[in-house]
């Protein structure tokens, strides 16, 4: 990931029921870029569509809406900031990467994943920055047997397990240095 994105929107659905789980990882990532960097309220834009949070000047957002419904926010987010979609960084789960691995990709398409698809479609556009956090789990290898690949609906909405947040955190920490940097 090179060079500071001066918006990064975090994708995940809101709600104490949802708070923990796979499919918020864009949440969680927020979280924790902006508490490490010294920041925990974020402000509630006055649509209530999303929160926002300025850190070393870079804005962080979240949209208040559900992930399925992510788009209609990201369009206020970036009328209210005046920043066109190729210059902010989406944050979100990705079920075809397994756990402990991301990429960051420009201009392509959804892979079927819902927030992302309501993205692109409510901006018009593919060409944004987006940071894909690996969520699959990864395989059993003591078992030999081939095993058949679970569904994304099986384990996304499900609560994060304590050794998978440690891989989590570990991401997010990479992120935030190159997302933020240590100025």
């Amino acid at each position: 990931m090179s060079g500071k994105f001066n918006l990064v929107i975090g994708l995940g659905n809101p709600g104490p029921e949802y708070k923990k789980t796979y499919h918020n990882i864009g949440f969680l990532a927020t979280d924790f870029i902006t508490t490490k960097s010294g920041f925990k309220k974020f402000s509630k834009s006055s649509t209530k569509k999303f929160e926002f949070l300025e850190v070393k000047n870079t804005i962080i957002c979240r949209p208040l809406t559900f992930m399925n419904d992510s788009g209609q926010a990201v369009v206020l987010i970036l009328k209210y900031f005046k920043i066109k979609p190729e210059n902010i960084l989406v944050i979100h789960d990705d079920s075809d990467l397994e756990i402990g691995k991301y990429k960051l990709v420009y201009d392509r398409g959804s892979a079927g994943h819902k927030g992302i698809i309501s993205v692109i479609n409510h901006l018009k556009t593919k060409k944004i920055w987006r940071l894909r956090i690996g969520i699959r789990p990864k395989p059993n290898n003591n078992d030999t047997t081939p095993q058949k690949r679970i569904k994304a609906e099986k384990f996304v909405l499900k609560d994060i397990k304590p050794t998978d947040q440690k891989i989590f955190d570990h991401i997010f920490g990479e992120i935030t240095e190159k997302v933020i940097g240590n100025e």
